[in-house]
C-alpha cells in the first residue's frame, strides 16, 4: 500500500513537471512570438456571430486555441440578428464580429447606421441557396429541363420562376420571398437571380424614405433572420427564402422545402461573409488585430486543409448549442462537399463552403466593390458615383495592408508557409475579372459603372427613382 502511495506521488510529480515545462515552452515561444509582432494591447475580447456554418472560422480558432497561441482570451456569443450584431460592435459590446459583407461597406457610406467599420479578413467563399416551398417548387417544377434519369438540370434560373410568379400577379396576389438583411448577400444574390430571369426584386429609394426595396417588384422580398426561414416558410408567409446554410438543408430534412439554385451557381466563388472590427479598434490595438487576423486565417487552413479532411470535426464543434446548434446530420449536408436538392437528390459541391482556398480569405477591393454596384443597381446608392468613388469607399473598408501583415508574420514564424498564400506579393487588391454568373454577364472590379450598365433590370447611368 505504502509503495503504491508512494507511485501514486511520483507520477503526480511527474505530471506537475510535465505540465511546467509545457507552460514554460508556451511562455518562451509567446515571448519570442510578440518581440517580433508585438504583445497585444487588449487581451480579453468578445466577439459575435449568427448561428450559420460560415462563422467556423472564429469557432474552429477558439476550439483549436488558435486565439490562446497569440495571447488572445474569447468569448464568443451568439447575436439575435445582424442589426444587433452591427451596434455591438460599433457601441462597444463586441469587439468584432462575423458579418454579412455588405455591413461594413454600407456603414461607412451611411446606408442606415453611419460608423467606420473596416475587415482585415474575409471569412468564406460560397455558402448560401435559395430554397422554395413544396408549393412553388411543383409549380416551378415543370418548367425545368430533365436529365436521363429524370432529374432536374442544374444550375436552375429563375426563367422557371417566372410563369408561377405572372400567374400570381395576374389573381392580384403578392408573392413573398425572404432575405437576411437589406445589406446581405443573400439579398443581393436572390435579387441578382430574380433579375436574370426576367423577374424585377424591386428599387429602394432613400432619399424618399422608401426602405422597402419594394418599388415597381414583381416578387417583395422582406427581412427574416436566417434561424427563422424555414418556420416562417413553412406558415406560408413567404413562398421561398435566400439564407446560409444550415437553413436550406433544414427545409429539406423537414421535408417542407426544395432549395433550387445554390449562391455557388449565381456565382462561382463569391465572397460571403467578413470579419468585421471598428476603424477605432484596429488604430487603437493594431497587435491585437494583426494576432487575431493570424489565428483566423490559421483557422480558415485548418477548415480547407487535406481536401476538407477536418470538416467532420469541424461538423462536431458547430452542431453545439453555443454555436450553430442544428443536427450535425443537418450540417454536415454542405460542409462535407455535398447538397440535396429534393430530398434524395443529393448532389457533390465539394466547393459549397470554402474557407481558405481560392484566397478565400483575403480582402479583396474587388469584392466591396460588386456589392457597391448592386446598391447602386437597385437604388441603396440613389445617384451616380464615379469610378474612383467605388475604389475609394472600398479601400476605406478592406483591409489587405492588415491581411498581409498577418499572413507574411505567419511565414516568417513557419507555422504557414509561402505557398499558402501563392499571390501575396503581387496581389493589388483585384481580383481578374470574373466570368462565372448565371447570366454570363463578366465583373471588372476597376469598372463598375460600366457593369451596372450591362443589366437588363436595374438603375443605370442617370437614373434616380
Amino acid at each position: 500500500m505504502k509503495h503504491s502511495v508512494k507511485k501514486i506521488k511520483q507520477q503526480v510529480c511527474q505530471a506537475v513537471f510535465a505540465a511546467t515545462v509545457a507552460l514554460s515552452t508556451i511562455s518562451v515561444s509567446m515571448s519570442a512570438s510578440a518581440e517580433k509582432l508585438g504583445y497585444p494591447e487588449k487581451e480579453e475580447l468578445k466577439f459575435g456571430f449568427i448561428k450559420l456554418t460560415d462563422m467556423a472560422p472564429i469557432a474552429v480558432a477558439y476550439e483549436k486555441g488558435f486565439f490562446e497561441d497569440e495571447g488572445l482570451y474569447v468569448t464568443i456569443e451568439a447575436q439575435a440578428n445582424w442589426k444587433v450584431l452591427l451596434d455591438g460592435v460599433i457601441d462597444g459590446r463586441l469587439d468584432g464580429a462575423h458579418m454579412l459583407a455588405g455591413q461594413p461597406i454600407a456603414a461607412n457610406i451611411g446606408y442606415g447606421t453611419k460608423a467606420e467599420i473596416i475587415t482585415p479578413f474575409s471569412m468564406d467563399l460560397n455558402g448560401n441557396a435559395i430554397t422554395v416551398s413544396n408549393k412553388i417548387w411543383q409549380e416551378m417544377k415543370g418548367n425545368i429541363p430533365k436529365q436521363a434519369d429524370g432529374r432536374p438540370v442544374h444550375p436552375i434560373k429563375a426563367d422557371a420562376l417566372k410563369p408561377v410568379v405572372d400567374k400570381y400577379l395576374d389573381q392580384g396576389k403578392p408573392f413573398n420571398m425572404g432575405m437576411v438583411f437589406p445589406v446581405s448577400t443573400h439579398n443581393y444574390e436572390l435579387r441578382y437571380w430574380l433579375a436574370a430571369g426576367g423577374i424585377h426584386p424591386g428599387f429602394y429609394a432613400p432619399e424618399k424614405g422608401d426602405t422597402s426595396g419594394q418599388i415597381d417588384a414583381d416578387v417583395l422580398l422582406s427581412v427574416t433572420p436566417p434561424p427563422q426561414m424555414p418556420a416562417t416558410m413553412e406558415a406560408g408567409t413567404i413562398y421561398g427564402y435566400c439564407v446560409g446554410e444550415p437553413w436550406n438543408q433544414q427545409a429539406v430534412f423537414k421535408g417542407i422545402g426544395v432549395p433550387v439554385v445554390t449562391d455557388y451557381e449565381i456565382w462561382k466563388d463569391n465572397p460571403e461573409k467578413v470579419f468585421g472590427i471598428t476603424k477605432d479598434f484596429a488604430e487603437k490595438y493594431p497587435n491585437t488585430t494583426i494576432r487575431l487576423t493570424r489565428a483566423l486565417i490559421r483557422a480558415a487552413k485548418w477548415l480547407d486543409e487535406e481536401n476538407n479532411a477536418n470538416r467532420g470535426e469541424a461538423v462536431k464543434i458547430l452542431s453545439q448549442s453555443n454555436y450553430v446548434g442544428a443536427d450535425a446530420e443537418v450540417i454536415g449536408n454542405s460542409m462535407t462537399g455535398t447538397f440535396e436538392y429534393e430530398k434524395g437528390d443529393k448532389r457533390a459541391v465539394p466547393d459549397f463552403n470554402v474557407f481558405f482556398r481560392y484566397n478565400a480569405t483575403y480582402p479583396y477591393y474587388s469584392d466591396a466593390i460588386w456589392y457597391l454596384t448592386q446598391m447602386r443597381r437597385w437604388g441603396q446608392i440613389s445617384d451616380d458615383k464615379p469610378d474612383s468613388w467605388y475604389k475609394d469607399v472600398a479601400a476605406k473598408v478592406y483591409r489587405p495592408d492588415i491581411y498581409k501583415s498577418a499572413a507574411e508574420s505567419l511565414i516568417a514564424e513557419k507555422l504557414m508557409s509561402a505557398s499558402d498564400f501563392p499571390t501575396l506579393a503581387t496581389d493589388n487588391g483585384f481580383r481578374s475579372p470574373q466570368t462565372h454568373f448565371i447570366d454570363g454577364i463578366v465583373y471588372d472590379g476597376n469598372k463598375p459603372n460600366d457593369y451596372i450598365n450591362k443589366f437588363a433590370i436595374g438603375l443605370k447611368a442617370g437614373d434616380k427613382i
